[in-house]
């Protein structure tokens, strides 16, 4: 068990065994809430920082818990202070940091991703195999609908997997796509009952935790070569406009409400 790190994240379970890492997403107990400040925004880059630099591990498992991956926010979550740029610059760096520190885990990753995907579902997608039940449904709930920009990150990766003009659409309309679709289109792998999900990913993990090591090590790294590029080359400028953004509403109602 990686006792190093594992307690130091209470939203993600460890599971360790034989070369396979199981990190389990969660919010007290229960499915996977997101946080805008704190919670998983905060502890997932350093978790997948800490995983990375494991040398035991042979093969990741991101997983979710209970009947959703993440389909909704924590409202009892730590509050976030006012907006200003001392504020984004801490979700910047943040944001910055859970992307790359997933790219950067040099082992194969597999997604089990367990039903509603719809804040964040990007993570899971950049797996090198990603299942997904029967009932999961993949969505961008939080950034344009929302009258956010999609800069961090989902900019760059919905328009690689689904194509340009789909991966627009996709982002500015909070379009869903069930899982059957999601296989269609190629973005996961398998499409499997919700108690066969888990299990078909540790099959995956220990299959590949028992190859030559050094080969699946490079294969990761040769595979998320482009992935890497692309985010390296545009997640800080996207991200710095989604800041921009919401600073420039943040003004604009303050204007606004002067006398």
């Amino acid at each position: 068990m990686p006792a190093h790190y594992a307690d130091r994240h209470d939203s993600i379970a460890f599971r360790y065994e034989d070369g396979v890492l199981e990190m389990r997403l969660y919010t007290r107990g229960g499915p996977a809430l997101w946080a805008p400040w704190g919670g998983l925004h905060r502890q997932l880059g350093t978790a997948f920082h800490d995983v990375a630099s494991d040398p035991n591990v042979r093969a990741v498992i991101l997983a979710g818990t209970g009947d959703d991956f993440c389909s909704g926010f924590d409202d009892r979550g730590e509050a976030m202070p006012a907006m200003g740029p001392s504020t984004w610059d801490i979700l910047f760096t943040e944001g910055r940091r859970m992307v790359r520190e997933l790219l950067a885990i040099e082992v194969p990753v597999i997604a089990a991703v367990n039903g509603r995907a719809v804040i964040h579902a990007e993570l899971p997608l950049l797996s090198d195999i990603v299942l997904a039940s029967d009932t999961a449904i993949f969505a961008d709930k939080t950034h344009a609908i929302a009258g956010v920009v999609p800069g961090d990150g989902v900019h760059t990766i919905w328009p690689m997997l689904l194509g340009p003009n789909r991966g627009r659409y996709f982002l500015l309309t909070g379009q869903e796509i069930d899982a059957a679709e999601a296989l269609r289109l190629g973005i996961v792998g398998e499409v499997l009952a919700t108690d066969a999900l888990l299990p078909r990913a540790w099959d995956h993990a220990r299959r590949i935790a028992a190859l030559p090591a050094q080969a699946m090590r490079y294969s990761r790294i040769v595979l998320t070569e482009r992935l890497r590029a692309e985010v390296a080359r545009d997640l800080g400028y996207g991200l710095m406009l989604e800041g921009m953004a919401i600073l420039g509403a943040r003004e604009a109602r303050g204007t606004a409400s002067a006398p």
